[in-house]
């Protein structure tokens, strides 16, 4: 039997990023807390054993710094992909207080179309970054990369794929995160959740 044409997996880890202290208006510049810190030393610890062939992230320096160790200890470089940055729920003239802030969150996933003054909808957060993934998919067909990232936009992503992944599984994510999804012939075929 000729396996030459067969699909051949494709793994990518998705890594939310690791605590990160809220700051009005420096959503791209926000590092990481002390804890955020060790927990992205965490996360490369937990992937030591993890065959891990290209590190892309998120442009936001929390993204990028939890991902930084695991990319150090193999000698790889973290490659920022714009496209691939969290998904706006309101502009900076339009400050939502924590309960509506969830409640947009919500009513974001619940409604695809519906965005908040300065915000990005689903359905425009979704289409900016599924083609970046899905470029990235190809590009390295076969292999396994490793992807810093947030919890709104790769809940997104892992919706494209499959509808079940929405409000609810965004609100049980934590930072940081790890997601192994395994994809095949273009379709999301398993999902194993890492941090532990």
């Amino acid at each position: 039997m000729n396996r030459e044409n067969e699909p051949r997996d494709t793994v990518v880890i998705f890594i939310r990023h690791a605590e990160s202290e809220y700051a009005a208006g420096r959503e791209q510049e926000r590092g990481l807390t002390q804890q955020g810190m060790k927990n992205a030393r965490r996360v490369s610890e937990m992937l030591a054993m993890e065959p891990i062939d290209h590190v892309y992230s998120s442009p936001y320096v929390r993204a990028i710094l939890t991902v930084q160790a695991l990319a150090d200890a193999r000698g790889l470089t973290v490659r920022p992909v714009d496209e691939l940055h969290e998904r706006r729920i309101a502009g900076d003239d339009h400050p939502l207080t924590a309960s509506q802030f969830i409640a947009s969150k919500r009513r974001a996933f619940e409604d695809f179309t519906y965005a908040e003054p300065g915000g990005e909808s689903s359905e425009a957060a979704q289409s900016r970054a599924v083609p970046s993934l899905l470029g990235l998919i190809r590009r390295h067909d076969g292999q396994r990369i490793a992807i810093g990232t947030h919890g709104d936009i790769m809940t997104l992503m892992m919706n494209y794929f499959d509808s079940g992944y929405g409000y609810d599984f965004w609100k049980g994510t934590s930072m940081p995160d790890i997601y192994r999804c395994t994809f095949r012939g273009g379709n999301l075929v398993e999902v194993e959740r890492m941090w532990k």
